[in-house]
C-alpha cells in the first residue's frame, strides 16, 4: 500500500463498514457481513455476468484484502500509520530502506536514523519496530531483522525539525554487520 500525492478514497475501514477505532470483534463482524453480501457464489445464479456482478466480484476482493490487513495487529498498525499520514496531507520526500539507516546502540534499544536535508534526522527505534512485529536482534557485530511473516511493510517517519517525511520500507530477513549501517 503506497500513499502519495492523492489521498485514499475508500479505506479498509470503510469497506468493512467499521470505525477506525473498531475492536477486533467489530472488524470481524463487519467482515462477515460484507463477505456475505459480495461472495462470488451469489453471482453464480445467472449464466451471464453483468457489469454489476463484476463490480461485486471486485468488491469481494477488496473485502478480503481489508480483512487480511485489519485482522492482523501488526499490519493494521502499519496501515493506520500510513492512513494517518495520508490524512495529514503528508507526502514522503523519498523512500528509504532499513539498509539506508544508521544505527546507534542505546542500552537495550537500537536507534535507527536517517539524515534529513535540514540537518536533523528521521528516526525509529527497535522497540517501535518490535511493536509492529519486527524484531531487531544483535549478535556480536551482526544485526538481523526478524518477522513472523515476510511481507514488506512501510512506515511514514517525520523529521525531528522540519515538515519533511520519508517512507521507511521494511523488508524482513535482513542481516548485516553493525558498522553503523544495517
Amino acid at each position: 500500500m503506497i500513499f502519495g500525492e492523492r489521498a485514499i478514497e475508500e479505506t479498509h475501514y470503510d469497506i468493512l463498514s467499521v470505525r477506525v477505532d473498531a475492536s477486533y470483534e467489530e472488524i470481524r463482524t463487519g467482515y462477515r457481513s460484507a463477505i456475505l453480501n459480495y461472495h462470488p457464489d451469489k453471482l453464480q445464479n445467472t449464466s451471464e455476468l453483468s457489469d454489476h456482478d463484476h463490480e461485486s466480484g471486485d468488491r469481494f476482493l477488496k473485502v478480503q484484502k481489508a480483512w487480511e490487513i485489519l485482522s492482523n495487529s501488526r499490519s493494521r498498525a502499519v496501515y493506520d500509520s500510513e492512513l494517518w499520514a495520508s490524512r495529514q496531507g503528508m507526502i514522503a520526500a523519498e523512500d528509504v530502506s532499513l539498509e539506508d539507516m544508521m544505527i546507534e546502540e542505546n542500552g537495550e534499544v537500537l536507534d535507527l536514523f536517517y539524515q534529513c536535508r535540514c540537518g536533523d534526522c528521521f528516526s525509529i527505534d527497535s522497540m517501535e519496530l518490535d511493536d509492529m512485529g519486527y524484531t531487531l536482534l544483535k549478535n556480536g557485530n551482526k544485526i538481523s531483522l526478524q518477522s513472523p511473516d515476510t511481507l514488506p511493510a512501510s512506515v511514514i517517519l517525520p523529521c525531528g525539525s522540519c515538515s519533511l517525511h520519508v517512507r521507511l520500507l521494511v523488508n524482513a530477513d535482513i542481516e548485516v554487520t553493525a558498522d553503523g549501517h544495517l
